[in-house]
């Protein structure tokens, strides 16, 4: 491997020909390395930088090297990344993938394993030195960058006809060249393009049963009669219970129901395990390279009765997910270029699967942070009818924005409408903090107004505790000061927030608004007016004095509250509430009830924008009855 090259003081980049991005060290970095890549060739090809046609074989080869540095970076360092991309003057394209793990040197195969001895990094390494003009590794202090460097329009291809994508071609990749001319057939782009048209498959999918249907798909009949994929977690492992294959398929459709019940007693299962617990007996057996496994015959009818079947662990991140077995009637073994490319396959398959794992887990922790940030059920309130709309436009994770309605005691009803800065976690943190204090405020009998003073200086207080605990824990690990964007961030929180005292003739309602959209007070007669008058975000400045403001609804009154989620829904560069927009929609909700106004505003922001709204919405409607 040659020393990175030096960039000559002549050498100028336009700024926008040039990338950064962190990524986790996570199976999800690999497709969004990618992502990240075609963007830029897209945008270099928008702006004229390169030429579509002359650049798209070096667009697919930059894909394919820099999924097999990110990828050999998660397998192998599993620390957080950083990939640097550019465009150089005269059209070459360099990337680097740093990692934090400088002791470990990328993984290769060239040290001439043999087939069935293969090493769980497989060969992707090799592809890179088939695809790059030039790569190497540098190491510094604490980091380890692996680069390439890809010539303008890409490699040329091999002299003769181009490979297809067959079988042929797929065997055509040989790791370690066994035969006489395999070298040249390796070159063959048709198993280079198969290995990066799967990655980008698979790297979409977030459900792993979808995952292994695409596995089966591609790799029967391209490369074997016939395949079962096992998953397995660590119940299964403890468990010591092999069970059935996720899924089975055949060339012929009608084998796959016999075939089934022939591996559903034969189970694949470390070597050399006995005495040793399942779960250690996985973690030993922790490598994707083939293993052989029994040939099913009897299940094959005459035409199969002999054959070969091979085994490969799914490892990723050093946990084992799952094992892949191919078969092939009529050989005694495989080639050695058909298990090299199902053992790279394999790796694909076992990231893909981690990473729907992860997504399936962060998903059910959202479901249970949502169902736990928001209230079971709206209070329902002596002459006043109520309705609601919330619609997290992030259906997989917990909501910025939360509301509340809920009695207060001593005849009091209180109400609340918050949009928190950011999303995710953090906001779930605010949001756990703010909507339980609100609720003890209100209980005690605090005032609108005090509430909100109480609230500022607990969210103010969290910050510099959640502050002050990262800064002691950096200086513990690594003795390195605090330094912008390594601690949590202010946390910000916009609220709308008031109390309902029901009375004869109509409702009291003292609120306040910090920071949020103002509260629209709809008259029976079309009359619209702001409720309250604007005041600093909560959590943002030190001993701030909130006030709070009455007002009497009447009969048929309405009061609407809403996030910015209505008022900001774009349409091009205009906003909903743009010349007092949501003002003049509620004016001609007059005369319908709270349910009515609730949808016909939602509607009416929906059709704003013409798609689906990019922000979390959350919209209440009072009404006194």
């Amino acid at each position: 491997m040659a020393a990175i090259p030096a960039q000559r003081e002549s050498e100028t980049y336009d700024c926008g020909a040039q990338g950064h991005a962190t990524l986790p060290g996570s199976p999800l970095a690999p497709g969004s390395a990618r992502a990240l890549v075609r963007a830029a060739f897209t945008q270099w090809c928008d702006r004229g930088l390169i030429d579509p046609e002359e650049s798209a074989q070096q667009a697919d080869d930059a894909m394919a090297v820099v999924s097999e540095l990110v990828t050999n970076a998660v397998v192998h360092a599993g620390t957080e990344l950083e990939v640097d991309w550019r465009l150089e003057e005269g059209g070459a394209f360099v990337v680097e993938v740093r990692d934090q793990h400088p002791a470990r040197a990328p993984r290769d195969s060239a040290g001439g394993e043999a087939p069935y001895d293969a090493p769980e990094h497989g060969r992707g390494l090799r592809l890179v030195a088939t695809l790059a003009e030039s790569w190497g590794v540098t190491y510094r202090t604490g980091t380890k960058t692996v680069w390439a460097r890809l010539p303008a329009g890409g490699r040329e291809e091999p002299d003769g006809p181009a490979p297809d994508h067959t079988l042929a071609a797929a065997e055509a990749l040989a790791p370690q060249p066994q035969r006489p001319g395999a070298d040249r057939d390796w070159l063959g782009r048709g198993a280079l393009s198969f290995l990066a048209e799967a990655s980008d498959l698979l790297a979409g999918q977030l459900d792993e049963t979808l995952v292994t249907a695409l596995t089966g798909q591609l790799i029967v009949p391209r490369l074997a009669d016939w395949c079962a994929v096992w998953l397995e977690d660590e119940a299964t492992l403890r468990g010591g219970d092999g069970g059935a294959p996720a899924r089975v398929w055949h060339a012929s459709e009608s084998r796959i129901e016999e075939l089934t019940r022939a591996l559903e007693k034969d189970p694949p299962c470390p070597r050399d395990g006995m005495g040793v617990p399942p779960l250690e007996q996985s973690r030993e057996w922790g490598r994707s390279g083939p293993e052989p496994y029994p040939w099913p015959g009897d299940a094959l009818g005459p035409q199969g009765a002999h054959g070969t079947a091979l085994a490969y662990r799914l490892i990723a991140g050093g946990r084992p997910l799952g094992t892949l077995v191919i078969g092939r009637c009529g050989l005694q073994r495989f080639p050695d270029e058909v298990t090299g490319l199902v053992e790279d396959l394999g790796r694909r398959v076992a990231l893909a699967i981690g990473a729907a794992r992860q997504y399936a887990r962060q998903v059910t922790i959202s479901a249970v942070l949502q169902r736990g940030l928001l209230p079971g059920a709206v209070a329902e309130i002596p002459g006043v009818s109520s309705a609601l709309v919330y619609e997290p436009c992030d259906k997989g994770g917990p909501s910025g924005d939360f509301y509340d309605l809920f009695p207060a005691g001593d005849g009091r009803w209180c109400f609340a409408v918050g949009d928190v800065q950011g999303k995710g976690p953090e906001a779930a943190v605010v949001i756990g903090l703010a909507r339980p204090w609100l609720r003890l405020l209100a209980r005690e009998g605090y005032r609108v107004a005090d509430v909100l003073d109480r609230l500022n200086q607990l969210l103010l207080d969290d910050a510099t505790e959640a502050a002050d605990a990262a800064a002691r824990a950096l200086v513990s690990v690594g003795g390195r000061p605090l330094v912008p964007g390594d601690g949590p961030q202010t946390r910000f929180l916009s609220l709308l927030y008031g109390e309902l005292t029901p009375h004869d003739g109509g409702v009291r309602c003292t609120l306040a608004s910090a920071g949020h959209p103002l509260p629209l007070l709809l008259r029976p007669d079309g009359e619209v007016r702001t409720a309250a008058r604007p005041q600093t975000l909560l959590g943002v400045v030190e001993d701030e004095t909130y006030t709070s403001e009455t007002i009497e609804l009447g009969p048929g009154d309405s009061l609407l509250c809403v996030t910015d989620g209505v008022t900001e829904r774009r349409s091009g560069s205009r906003q909903f509430d743009d010349g007092d927009g949501l003002a003049q929609a509620l004016s001609g909700c007059a005369g319908l009830s709270a349910d009515l106004i609730a949808e016909r505003i939602r509607r009416l922001v929906h059709d704003f924008g013409g798609g689906l709204p990019e922000d979390d919405l959350a919209l209440l409607v009072l009404q006194a009855e």
